[in-house]
C-alpha cells in the first residue's frame, strides 16, 4: 500500500481509507447506503488491515453516531494499529445548538464522538461543511484547543468554498493555530469541478484532498451503462437526489472511455475510475465504501498498478467540460495561470 503525506503536516496516510458510512443503517437515507452491524464490520476491518489501509473515515451524522460506534468496535483493541477520522457540523437534533461549528457544539461533539468510538482522541477531525454564522476565530480557536489538549491531533474541513478554506489558513496562520490540512471533498471523472478553483488553492497552500464519493455518487460501478438504465438493487433509486446531478450523454461518454481502458488493462471500471484519481495532484487519500467483502475487495484492487499517461489523457479528455466564469477565461492565459488548466500537470 503506498502511502502519502496528508498536506503540511507530517502524517503518512494510505492512498486508500475505509468510509464506514454504511455501518448502521439508522436513518433511511444510510439504510440505502448500508446496514453494516458490527460483525460484518469488523470483517471489513480486518480485510482493510491485511490490504495496509489502516485509515478509517466516519462521522458522527452517519446513521446519527451509529457508524462511530461500530466503528469504535470493529476496531477494537487494535486502535494504536489504525488511524480515524470523523466529521462534525450537521444537526445531531433538533437542538439549535446540536449543530454547526460553535465552540458550544464542537466541544459536545467531540466528546460524543470519542465516548462512540471508544477512543480517547480522535487523529483527524473535520468540519464536515462550512459554519458561515459562527466566526472562523471562535471555531479555528476551539479546534487548536481541541489539539492542545490531546483530544485531537490534526484537523481539516469538507465541502469548503475556495474563499472559505483560504480565509481559515489565513486566520490559523495570524494567530499560530494549527491549520486545516486536509480537505474532503467530492471529485471523480464525472464531477471535476474540484480542480477550478479547490486544487490550485490545495497545492499553493499544501492541503491535501480527501476524497469522498469517487465513484461518482455510485454511477461508475460499471453497472450503469448506455440504455441499460439503473438496475434494480441500486442505491441511487434512493439516495440520487442527495447526489450532484450528471447528464446522461456526458455520463454514458465517461463510462464508455473506462469500460474501453478496462478492457485495455484487465482492470474493473470503477477500479480504473478510482487509479485515475490517484494521479490527481493533491489527492493523499480516496476513501472508499462498501457494502460487503466483495465490494471492498474491487475497491482495493484500484492500487498496485498504474495507468499509463495515454490513458489518463484519453479520461481526461472524455470528462473534460467547459467550466464556469472566471475559470474558461483563465483558461485563455495559460502561460501566466497555469491552474486550473485543460491539462492538469501530473503528480510529483
Amino acid at each position: 500500500m503506498e502511502y502519502r503525506q496528508l498536506g503540511g503536516s507530517g502524517l503518512k496516510v494510505p492512498v486508500l481509507s475505509y468510509g464506514a458510512a454504511t455501518f448502521g443503517g439508522g436513518t433511511p437515507l444510510f439504510k440505502a447506503w448500508g446496514e453494516t452491524d458490527v460483525a460484518e464490520a469488523t470483517r471489513l476491518v480486518d480485510i482493510c488491515l491485511d490490504a495496509g489501509v489502516n485509515f478509517f473515515d466516519t462521522a458522527d451524522i452517519y446513521s446519527k453516531g451509529m457508524s462511530e460506534e461500530i466503528l469504535g468496535k470493529a476496531i477494537g483493541k487494535r486502535r494504536n494499529d489504525v488511524i480515524i477520522s470523523t466529521k462534525a457540523t450537521f444537526a445531531m437534533s433538533k437542538n439549535p445548538n446540536d449543530l454547526g461549528s460553535s465552540r458550544y457544539h464542537l466541544i459536545r461533539a467531540v466528546e460524543d464522538s470519542l465516548r462512540r468510538l471508544g477512543t480517547d482522541h480522535i487523529d483527524v477531525y473535520h468540519m464536515h461543511g462550512f459554519d458561515a454564522i459562527t466566526p472562523i476565530e471562535e471555531v479555528l480557536s476551539t479546534l487548536n484547543n481541541l489539539i492542545e489538549s490531546g483530544k485531537v491531533r490534526y484537523i481539516g474541513c469538507s465541502n469548503f468554498s475556495g474563499w472559505h478554506l483560504m480565509k481559515s489558513l489565513s486566520i490559523s496562520e495570524r494567530h499560530g493555530w494549527s491549520k486545516y490540512v486536509s480537505h474532503q471533498a467530492y471529485y471523480s471523472l464525472i464531477g471535476r469541478e474540484y480542480e477550478w478553483e479547490l486544487m490550485p488553492l490545495a497545492i499553493d497552500q499544501k492541503v491535501a484532498t480527501m476524497v469522498w464519493s469517487p465513484l461518482g455518487w455510485g454511477r461508475l460501478t460499471g453497472k450503469i451503462k448506455r440504455n441499460t438504465g439503473i438496475p434494480d438493487g441500486s442505491r441511487l433509486h434512493e439516495t440520487a437526489s442527495y447526489g450532484p446531478p450528471v447528464e446522461d450523454n456526458y455520463l454514458f461518454d465517461v463510462v464508455d472511455a473506462l469500460e474501453e481502458i478496462a478492457g485495455e488493462t484487465g482492470k474493473t471500471i470503477p477500479q480504473v475510475a478510482l487509479n485515475w484519481l490517484l494521479h490527481r495532484p493533491t489527492v493523499a487519500n480516496i476513501v472508499i465504501g462498501a457494502r460487503n467483502e466483495e465490494q471492498l475487495r474491487q475497491n482495493l484492487g484500484a492500487v498496485g498498478w498504474n495507468l499509463t499517461a495515454d490513458q489518463v489523457a484519453r479520461l481526461d479528455a472524455a470528462s473534460d467540460i467547459t467550466p464556469i466564469y472566471p475559470y474558461w477565461h483563465q483558461r485563455q492565459f495559460e502561460e501566466r495561470n497555469p491552474l486550473p488548466v485543460r491539462r492538469v500537470p501530473a503528480l510529483v
